[in-house]
């Protein structure tokens, strides 16, 4: 195998197509090369609203490369230099960057270290691309790019990604429980009964499953709100 540099900082924009200063510049930090490679290929060439700028396998390449702060990091969770996902995430906001967590280890505990700590979204490594790119832009706040073939509809997906349109009232239970609050405290935050607050998580779970977005275990509700952006 060709050796390559341990971290990449890739020139800023793209060749052609008009929208270098469009795209969202994205740093990737995993400690699997071959992944970095992997990821960054599926990107340029099917999320042209991307610009995978920086990838790096050591969180010190990543913090210490010229082309960091950028404005999005895919972080994996799991590294093997003792730096925890709550300082890798909070170093990254400070600096300015939005992040998305991506592990192959989809646990309560992990997810809520990761977005007790501020990261955006807490994704599965076991997700399509097409997804984590879905959950990607719904994180920058832009839609999807007519030119990018992850945006193009597939026979039978249409509903997979569809977003149910909830009450302000349960938009905020949703976001409370799953940042780690109990039906109870979701109540007492809210300052509501806690029927009410019961009643608001059991109309989320509904609406999701009206669009084929499981949601009936607190694992899968939370992977919804991280999807939809009910987390930033």
């Amino acid at each position: 195998m060709e050796h390559r540099p341990a971290v990449s900082a890739l020139p800023s924009g793209r060749q052609g197509g008009g929208r270098a200063t469009a795209a969202v510049r994205l740093a990737i930090l995993d400690d699997h090369e071959v992944l970095l490679d992997s990821l960054s290929s599926w990107i340029t060439a099917n999320a042209t609203d991307f610009d995978v700028v920086l990838m790096a396998p050591t969180w010190l390449q990543l913090v210490h490369s010229p082309a960091f702060p950028t404005d999005l990091v895919f972080i994996d969770f799991q590294l093997k230099e003792p730096v925890s996902i709550e300082a890798r995430v909070r170093t990254c906001r400070a600096a300015g960057a939005k992040v998305i967590v991506l592990s192959s280890v989809d646990t309560r505990e992990a997810r809520e270290r990761a977005l007790a700590a501020g990261a955006a979204a807490f994704l599965s490594k076991s997700l399509t691309m097409a997804a984590v790119m879905e959950t990607a832009r719904r994180v920058m706040g832009i839609q999807g790019d007519p030119s990018a073939r992850v945006w193009r509809p597939t026979p039978g997906g249409a509903a997979a990604h569809a977003r149910p349109k909830l009450s302000p009232g349960e938009a905020e239970a949703l976001r409370l429980y799953a940042t780690g609050y109990s039906t109870a405290e979701v109540a007492a935050q809210m300052n509501v009964q806690y029927e009410t607050a019961k009643t608001y998580l059991r109309r989320v779970r509904e609406k999701y499953a009206r669009v084929d977005r499981p949601a009936s275990k607190k694992a899968e509700l939370i992977r919804r709100a991280a999807e939809d952006g009910y987390l930033e």
